[in-house]
């Protein structure tokens, strides 16, 4: 049951059909890992705080910067040259003072990742860069812990959830390979602060139906793409790699054991 404060304080969302007080229980009871805490990391907390999820793990090596503060919303001109992790977790727990917050200010090795994710009842992945979401989607494969990821760049945006739990094909099914043929970092193509905002609160959403609702209403093994200039979405079924290093290669494994 909830206490008097909790149901003033998530009141609005216990209203919810769909969620109620079982839901919210479930968040309370939820931990989430996010890689990242730039802007679509900084977004996707910031709600899950709003929202009750129990454990929060940050993971982030960056400090804070002034050209980061008009879309990492989480972050105040006080902040600068804090380190990221630091900074979010003071935001987030006068946000929230419920929710426990621990905080990861190094880039992680496999074996360290895979303790995290183990842990973990899902997994946000708002990195910048393809090894990294390589790394991370790998192990979440092999731990089976869903995968909720999102990139922005421009004014374009994307979007995917990997539910391991249940369903085949990965992230580099999508992408196979270890190195964009033209990367482009927000500081070189630029990035509009409200289209990294809304692929971090759709993660947060993706992620607040699996730990609340135990499920994913969101289509899953789909890429969600954004066009910010036309605010229009457009959905594309990923298709399963046969030859997947890291999905094909483990079921035949499997099968073989």
């Amino acid at each position: 049951m909830l206490t008097d404060n909790q149901f003033l304080r998530y009141q609005r969302q216990v209203a919810l059909r769909e969620l109620g007080e079982i839901g919210q229980q479930r968040l309370f009871q939820s931990h989430v890992l996010i890689i990242g805490c730039g802007g679509l990391g900084s977004a996707a907390a910031l709600y899950l705080a709003g929202a009750g999820a129990g454990r929060l793990v940050l993971v982030d090596d960056d400090n804070v910067e002034a050209s980061n503060l008009h879309r990492q919303i989480a972050y105040r001109s006080y902040d600068i040259d804090s380190g990221k992790v630091d900074a979010i977790s003071r935001q987030l727990s006068q946000l929230n003072p419920d929710v426990q917050l621990r905080s990861i200010a190094r880039r992680m090795d496999e074996a360290q990742l895979s303790l995290e994710v183990m842990l973990a009842d899902v997994v946000l992945d708002c990195s910048d860069n393809l090894a990294t979401r390589q790394l991370v989607n790998r192990v979440c494969f092999q731990q089976k812990t869903p995968l909720i990821s999102a990139a922005a760049v421009g004014w374009q945006g994307q979007f995917a959830v990997f539910d391991y739990q249940v369903s085949a094909g990965c992230y580099r099914c999508l992408y196979p390979f270890d190195e964009l043929p033209d990367p482009k970092s927000c500081s070189e193509s630029g990035v509009l602060g409200p289209v990294v905002g809304m692929l971090g609160n759709y993660q947060a959403l993706a992620a607040i139906q699996k730990l609340a609702l135990e499920q994913f209403f969101v289509a899953t093994n789909q890429l969600h793409l954004f066009d910010g200039k036309a605010m229009q979405w457009q959905l594309i079924s990923i298709a399963k790699d046969s030859h997947c290093s890291v999905c094909a290669a483990q079921v035949e494994e499997g099968i073989h054991d």
